[in-house]
């Protein structure tokens, strides 16, 4: 009997191979558009565009730099790339994960260690950095809760913790087309590259 299909053919041409993921086969455009159209939330927002896994990790790369005002460019890009493994096996909630089991997580840190390879970084982050990049998450999923999920502030505090208003000071949620965040995704990808180069 054949083997079920673990691969996916990405629009750049490439083939990712879910169950053995190998730098190679990773582009950031493919990343950036998967992510892109990604709806995190399950689409269960507010606005006239979902709200993307993309724009979110945009957000996450600012909140980290707040956190970690100096921390070194290969950081500020793990913050970008921390859920780059959703352009193939999508943004499910927490409570769905805890549902699928340990094999969700296992697949995710295995596309992850590939992305990070891909681009430079080790395939583990440091323990401290994964923690600040964490908090940084959770920051971003407060704000999105409150302002477009229909949490309360009471709620999403109690989910994701309070955070600190000057970390969030002149930040907002942005719902934008796909392709305008895909196009900024690029562009901080580059940038951030460029100043590890």
């Amino acid at each position: 009997m054949a083997q079920p299909r673990a691969w996916q053919k990405m629009l750049s041409g490439r083939r990712l191979d879910l169950l053995d993921p190998t730098p190679v086969d990773i582009e950031i455009e493919d990343i950036a558009h998967g992510l892109s159209f990604v709806a995190r939330w399950n689409g269960q927002t507010i606005g006239d565009f979902p709200y993307s896994v993309a724009e979110h990790s945009l957000l996450v790369d600012r909140l980290y730099g707040r956190i970690k005002p100096n921390a070194p460019a290969k950081w500020r890009l793990a913050a970008l790339l921390h859920d780059a493994p959703e352009y193939v096996i999508g943004d499910m909630i927490s409570p769905v994960k805890a549902a699928v089991g340990p094999g969700y997580d296992e697949l995710d840190e295995r596309l992850s260690t590939a992305i990070h390879i891909r681009f430079g970084l080790p395939a583990a982050l440091p323990v401290t950095v994964k923690r600040q990049i964490k908090r940084a998450d959770r920051i971003s999923a407060w704000m999105e809760a409150t302002a477009i999920a229909g949490f309360t502030k009471a709620e999403a505090s109690r989910f994701f913790g309070c955070p600190d208003p000057a970390l969030t000071e002149d930040l907002s949620i942005r719902l934008r087309p796909p392709m305008e965040v895909r196009g900024d995704f690029v562009a901080r990808h580059a940038k951030l590259m460029g100043q590890m180069a």
